[in-house]
């Protein structure tokens, strides 16, 4: 549930904090224990309204403001007939500031420390995750790691303050352990690091509040990040003109399908025809010419053993997809380096990405579309690398190859080289079988054969995908195949 679509970093959050605290005048200044009462109000109402037979709260505070939301739910909590205990992982005394203030409240209002964590979580109805918030830079230690893991194995709905505890909320990186939250109650500003790579396993439902911050504030910070929305991207597809014929929407070349791999082909050759595409023509080995035709008779194809594009074909296609099924051998290799000096646009996925770092060839008329083991291989780099942070990986990945780059996995991201890295917040687990990037690779060409610009294609396709992966999953993630998403595709792109 997301009423902005902003995302900004830590720092970026901190500068809003303090521009709401300062105010640009003495009336829109709003004092910052008013702010984390606010905090802690938005965090008790949502509770009671998502858990209303929760009657035993347990709340787990750490240091800093993130425990002075804790102090201060407990207290509201009190003031409500609730029972609530809390267990702090450090020496509440130690609090400095707001925080500290607040944990005096708490203690006024008749508040007490558990003293025994194993006691207090069995019996909780609901458990307050406030022990860290975005400061978080480093590993956790061992003690913390383990009460983290504790409270995870544990049945006990979880809402957490601000940000899961233990993630970093610039990159969704896990220092050690996180919480795994039901619920994480967002305030002020969306950290973006929330909605991409490990962070999607931790954060559940991001529920978002602004704590009534002026709109002036957020004017004066250009956000980091943008989440990506069904009705934004749904009012760029615009309805045909009556008189629209098959020459005006595309004629998309997907090349690939080696041996044994022709499924590849015929798959983002469907996506294509379902997305919009005028005409649709594969390149790939000749033993596949009949099964790609039996599959999908509006299906062009060329077989060629000869790794050739034939120059009256390439004079027709507009839009040229390279990389399902491409496989690794001289074949795949001859076919790449004639797409790569070609002046035609360009999407390049799955084994085209593997050859790309030995060649210097201009990529800014092409999006490529890697996922975390092939953007590894394109910074020779390693997958853990990439996934501790996505957001510098996809920047590296386009000052490298300087192409339009979607950044696959959950939470995809999409860069271009502007200011900000777009972020899509759909799609599900079901996505990770064979053939998804595949349906993908189609869409952004069908998208851009159609006249749509490159990241304009790729912000689309992207979203319309996960979105009909969603659809698709209506009866369950497991068993999801890449084919089951056609029919949905086609529905987002008449929505």
């Amino acid at each position: 549930m997301f009423y902005s679509h902003q995302l900004y970093s830590v720092q970026q959050s901190r500068e809003l904090d303090r521009l709401a605290i300062t105010g640009s005048t003495t009336e829109s200044a709003i004092d910052s224990y008013e702010l984390m009462q606010r905090a802690a109000n938005a965090v008790f109402e949502f509770s009671q309204l998502q858990f209303p037979q929760a009657h035993s709260i347990l709340v787990l505070t750490g240091a800093g403001n993130n425990a002075g939301d804790g102090y201060l739910f407990a207290k509201q909590a009190i003031s409500q007939g609730r029972d609530v205990m809390v267990y702090s992982l450090t020496d509440p005394d130690k609090l400095k500031g707001d925080a500290r203030q607040a944990y005096l409240d708490w203690l006024e209002a008749g508040g007490e420390l558990a003293d025994d964590i194993d006691s207090a979580a069995y019996h909780a109805d609901l458990i307050i995750d406030a022990i860290l918030g975005t400061g978080l830079q480093r590993e956790l230690s061992q003690s913390w790691i383990a009460i983290i893991e504790q409270i995870n194995e544990l049945e006990t709905p979880v809402v957490a303050v601000d940000v899961p505890s233990g993630l970093n909320a610039d990159t969704g990186a896990v220092y050690g352990a996180a919480i795994v939250a039901d619920f994480t109650v967002c305030f002020i500003g969306l950290k973006k690091g929330l909605f991409t790579g490990l962070a999607r396993n931790h954060c559940g439902e991001i529920i978002f509040n602004n704590l009534h911050i002026p709109s002036s504030v957020y004017q004066q910070i250009d956000e980091e990040a943008h989440l990506l929305s069904d009705e934004e991207l749904s009012s760029q597809v615009l309805p045909r003109p009556a008189c629209t014929h098959k020459g005006q929407t595309g004629h998309v070349l997907i090349v690939g399908g080696n041996h044994g791999m022709s499924g590849a082909v015929i798959l983002a050759a469907q996506s294509a025809l379902r997305s919009g595409a005028g005409r649709v023509t594969v390149i790939t080995r000749p033993q596949h010419v009949a099964a790609v035709v039996s599959v999908q008779p509006e299906i062009m194809v060329y077989g060629t053993d000869e790794a050739v594009i034939p120059d009256e074909l390439l004079n027709r296609v507009s839009v040229i997809a390279i990389g399902p099924g491409l496989g690794r051998d001289d074949w795949a290799k001859q076919l790449l380096e004639q797409v790569l000096h070609l002046e035609h646009h360009k999407i390049f996925d799955a084994d085209a990405l593997y050859h790309l770092p030995e060649h210097a060839a201009d990529l800014s008329d092409a999006v490529i579309t890697p996922h975390p083991g092939e953007a590894a291989w394109l910074l020779d780099s390693t997958v853990a690398a990439i996934e501790n942070d996505r957001f510098l990986a996809i920047k590296q990945l386009y000052q490298e190859y300087h192409a339009v780059v979607v950044l696959k996995g959950a939470g995809s991201l999409i860069y271009d080289g502007a200011e900000q890295v777009d972020v899509c917040p759909f799609g599900n687990p079901g996505m990770a079988t064979a053939g998804m990037g595949d349906v993908l690779t189609g869409l952004i060409a069908a998208l851009m054969a159609q006249g749509y610009q490159k990241q304009e294609a790729a912000r689309i396709a992207v979203c319309f995908h996960a979105l009909a992966a969603d659809s698709a999953a209506k009866d369950g993630q497991i068993g999801l195949l890449a084919s089951d998403l056609l029919p949905y595709i086609r529905q987002q792109m008449n929505h």
